[in-house]
């Protein structure tokens, strides 16, 4: 796809309620992305990519009938109320939100315009308190990640015989001592020593990977959390530099060089987010559109990194696989 035809997707939605139905009559939405990435990385996110696809389809096209604010666009870490405050001071008809620290950075600004995020769990993090009637202006995506990451170990300790002592890095930002305390015992039950090792900026990550190395660690989880997600080419990178083992939320990132990923895909998440945006859109309320979870999980597998690692995965874990990078 052109990048072109690309910029055509991005756009800006909606208003809330909208009379059902409505997305032309010369009106342009104004839609707000609230995220770490400026724009022209949102336009190489392919979750972005299939988000505004959805919204492509349905009639929302950026030049046309949407567009997209540049408030709330790169978005600095340790200046998130700020910059939530300048996105809400634009007026947008919707905001767009990746992750559960944005997310309420914007609904602390804000209580009437919608929110759409994906989230690991948005209940447990405070986002709503039911997944069938969303009680408030947000709405969105549990990925189920707190329960995947365990699964995830599992895998990990599959791939790799004689897995003794295995590191999770973690964002101290997102991952509760509860969420941490359930892998650790996890991990004892299957005769595993875990070493955990937090970071809150993406300027800690190369330097926690090292110590994970320096550990003695047989292999990585890489917990599921959005900055991981903005930062996992360096991480990929990382790992394969200091020649760990390493698993992750998504399967996608085994065409990107990584070991294992186990999860929904890109496309079954973006595009459920982007059918919630439509329905903004034509006027429904986020307390009558239900948060979704994934339905369907993908393990890939990349075998090109197995053997730069020596690995030799078991035919076991390969028959299970749905994915397999050669």
């Amino acid at each position: 796809m052109r990048r072109r035809d690309f910029m055509g997707m991005l756009g800006g939605a909606v208003a809330w309620p909208i009379a059902a139905g409505a997305q032309t009559g010369g009106r342009v939405y104004r839609f707000g992305a609230f995220t770490s990435v400026s724009r022209p990385e949102m336009y190489r996110l392919p979750t972005v990519l299939t988000i505004f696809d959805e919204m492509r389809l349905a009639g929302f096209i950026e030049g046309q009938n949407l567009k997209l604010l540049d408030e709330g666009l790169g978005a600095k870490e340790t200046e998130l109320a700020a910059a939530a405050a300048a996105l809400v001071m634009a007026t947008p008809d919707v905001i767009y939100v990746g992750g559960s620290v944005f997310a309420k950075a914007a609904q602390a600004e804000t209580r009437t315009i919608p929110i759409v995020t994906m989230s690991e769990d948005l209940v447990s993090d405070g986002l709503s308190s039911s997944l069938a009637r969303p009680d408030g202006n947000v709405t969105g995506v549990s990925l189920l990640s707190p329960i995947l990451d365990g699964k995830r170990g599992d895998l990990l300790r599959q791939a790799v015989p004689g897995l003794r002592q295995m590191a999770i890095i973690a964002d101290s930002n997102v991952d509760s001592a509860a969420h941490i305390a359930e892998l650790k015992a996890l991990a004892a039950a299957r005769g595993l020593e875990l070493s955990v090792f937090f970071v809150k900026t993406s300027d800690e990550i190369a330097s926690a990977l090292n110590a994970a190395k320096a550990s003695r660690a047989d292999a990585v989880n890489v917990l599921a959390n959005p900055l991981f997600f903005y930062n996992h080419r360096l991480i990929i990178e990382r790992v394969r530099d200091l020649g760990l083992p390493a698993v992750y939320q998504w399967p996608d990132w085994a065409e990107q060089g990584a070991l294992m990923g186990y999860g929904p895909s890109f496309d079954f998440v973006s595009r459920i987010v982007g059918r919630q945006l439509v329905k903004i859109l034509r006027g429904t309320a986020p307390s009558d559109i239900p948060i979704e979870q994934p339905t369907k999980f993908e393990l890939a597998i990349n075998l090109k990194t197995a053997k730069v690692l020596g690995l030799d995965m078991p035919p076991t874990l390969l028959a299970s696989a749905d994915r397999i990078v050669e």
